[in-house]
């Protein structure tokens, strides 16, 4: 099992993660948030034909990047997920509301305190991310 290094700008060119949990297998999201004692942690916790679920568990700013090939849709399950579009606004979400960035877009997620979200995409997103020093 491999994740997702802490500081997003050490991503390998070839980062593919392997599910944390095997299809047939019931995954208790509220038990793996809790266990994040990190002020971010990301993690696949499960696969979907070529796409997979991440478990996101922040505090703070992620940096301005963008996907080349893969949409993310954000799930918030706990606390406020603040979405920043280039060019665009800031999008808030709280636990039960979801919102897609479709590829090629460039955006960063921030939270002011501790926020659970899943993130669906393609499970190569990482392979063709790209950091923006600022939008």
């Amino acid at each position: 099992m491999t994740e997702y290094r802490t500081d997003p700008k050490e991503a390998s060119p070839s980062h593919v993660e392997d599910p944390r949990y095997p299809p047939l297998t019931k995954v208790d999201l509220r038990a793996e948030a809790a266990r994040v004692t990190e002020t971010y942690r990301n993690f696949v916790v499960s696969g979907i034909n070529d796409h997979c679920v991440r478990l996101a568990v922040m505090q703070g700013e992620y940096p301005w990047h963008k996907h080349l090939k893969s949409d993310e849709c954000f799930l918030v399950l706990e606390g406020e997920l603040e979405i920043d579009v280039a060019g665009d606004r800031t999008h808030r979400l709280r636990p039960g509301e979801a919102f897609t960035i479709p590829a090629g877009i460039v955006h960063r997620t921030r939270a002011q305190t501790r926020t659970v979200n899943l993130c669906f995409e393609a499970r190569e997103a990482y392979t063709d991310v790209v950091f923006e020093d600022h939008p």
